[in-house]
């Protein structure tokens, strides 16, 4: 597979941190975005190099456009150009309508949405320029049925969806593959406030009878990122637990 010079959001943690061991096992370049999460991207970082692997590892807030910049900046004046964007930055709150702030509003959106919004905005110039490259987005199964008590992250990744479809069309004429995977329920530190007896109710209605892995996600990544003709799509990976 062709080396290619890749910025994952959120990568320290979780789903992104799966992401990224699977891309440098395959030899790409990666630059680890992190927030808060630096004692994190600092472990990832010292695993990999032990096993010869070498990423780069930014912190920044995506929430803000001039950190996007910051971060992509970094980037190109590394690696000259970005090859692939994999937005999976986000955070969530449980809560009911009536008990969300505008605070919560902002913090959700900003990050799950804004955040990916401003990454696409920054690195699309250099793509255009090459004629190629590719943007993954880690939306969400909310984004496709909503949740109860998460109406403003079920929100967020809804548009991320729409933005999916959107850039698709406008940048495809560029050579540009723009898509997005959304997940169902998956082994992470974002689920980690499910009950075990939640977990086997859940575990119940899924058809494959299982919760997901990380790596469930990464493989599909892999995937797109040596397909060539798949573009505006909203990929499901839920075990059978929503058909849409």
């Amino acid at each position: 597979m062709e080396k290619q010079v890749i910025i994952i959001t959120g990568a320290a943690r979780g789903i992104g941190r799966e992401i990224v061991k699977e891309l440098a096992k395959q030899g790409h370049i990666i630059i680890c975005n992190y927030n808060k999460s630096q004692k994190q991207a600092g472990e990832l970082k010292k695993e990999l190099e032990k096993q010869g692997k070498n990423i780069e590892i930014f912190q920044a807030d995506v929430s803000k456009q001039e950190q996007c910049k910051r971060l992509v900046q970094f980037t190109l004046e590394k690696y000259k150009r970005i090859d692939g964007l994999i937005n999976n930055a986000g955070i969530d709150k449980i809560q009911q309508i009536e008990d969300v702030t505008k605070k919560d509003w902002e913090e959700i959106i900003n990050t799950n949405l804004y955040g990916a919004f401003c990454m696409c905005q920054e690195v699309t110039p250099n793509m255009i320029h090459n004629k190629k490259g590719w943007i993954i987005n880690i939306s969400s199964i909310w984004g496709q049925v909503g949740a109860a008590m998460e109406v403003v992250y079920s929100i967020s990744k809804a548009g991320m969806d729409g933005m999916t479809k959107a850039l698709a069309k406008e940048l495809g004429p560029s050579g540009i593959r723009i898509n997005s995977i959304s997940p169902g329920i998956i082994d992470t530190d974002m689920n980690s406030e499910l009950t075990q007896n939640e977990l086997k109710k859940i575990e119940e209605e899924i058809l494959l009878g299982k919760i997901g892995k990380a790596e469930d996600i990464s493989k599909c990544v892999k995937w797109l990122i040596e397909d060539k003709y798949t573009t505006g799509q909203i990929i499901s990976i839920n075990g059978g637990w929503v058909i849409t």
